[in-house]
């Protein structure tokens, strides 16, 4: 895999990363919290802070995630780094803006290294499972905070993260979800069974937007 136009490595605590990889990080970060913006209707909110929201619940879930697939990896002794998809984002956008309809995959990590079906797995596993874990900790805020901003971000967050979970799962392409599919189908089929909860959790204490 070419990763030539990597020029300037860099390290941030224990995670090697590059000047180049945190560009495309930041690129893909905007660009799915702006797609989200455009499609989450929050009541009494303006655009502006809409995004706002968008950007720490976005912001955390997409970055976590990615994160989790890097340092799986780089715990594997693989080269990884995120790299953006820059025609992605702008059909994210474009789907997201005329159809309100979100298609996250702006950018995947890109591993090089010696990696066979099962660790390829679990680096795919992390991303959802993070997301999950994520889901279940706004979920506790929005049911432990009385009615505030904080509120509002914990329902956002579980929204969005519960449904990068799902997403990431679609067991096509390459998406996490194939990947963990050919590896182990019992954790495939257990992660789902997890997300479609959320899903109807959402749907019942109606937490959507």
């Amino acid at each position: 895999m070419d990763f030539s136009y990597q020029t300037t490595p860099m390290k941030i605590g224990p995670i090697n990363t590059s000047k180049e990889e945190l560009i495309d990080i930041a690129k893909a970060w905007l660009g799915i919290s702006l797609a989200f913006s455009f499609v989450l209707n929050v009541a009494g909110f303006s655009f502006i802070e809409v995004f706002a929201l968008s950007l720490a619940t976005v912001g955390l879930g997409f970055l976590l995630h990615e994160l989790a697939h890097k340092i799986v990896a780089q715990h594997y002794g693989c080269f990884a780094e995120f790299r953006a998809f820059n025609e992605m984002i702008i059909i994210a956008l474009l789907l997201s803006y005329f159809l309100k309809v979100v298609f996250a995959a702006p950018g995947a990590v890109m591993i090089s290294g010696p990696i066979g079906k099962r660790r390829n797995g679990k680096i795919s596993l992390a991303g959802p499972l993070t997301n999950a874990v994520l889901a279940f900790i706004f979920l506790m805020i929005f049911f432990l905070s009385p009615e505030s901003m904080l509120k509002v971000l914990a329902g956002v967050g579980f929204t969005i993260n519960s449904w990068l979970a799902l997403f990431n799962l679609i067991p096509v392409w390459n998406l996490d979800g194939k990947k963990i599919w050919d590896w182990s189908k019992a954790i495939y089929l257990l992660m789902l069974a997890v997300c479609i909860v959320f899903f109807v959790t959402g749907m019942i204490l109606k937490i959507s937007f």
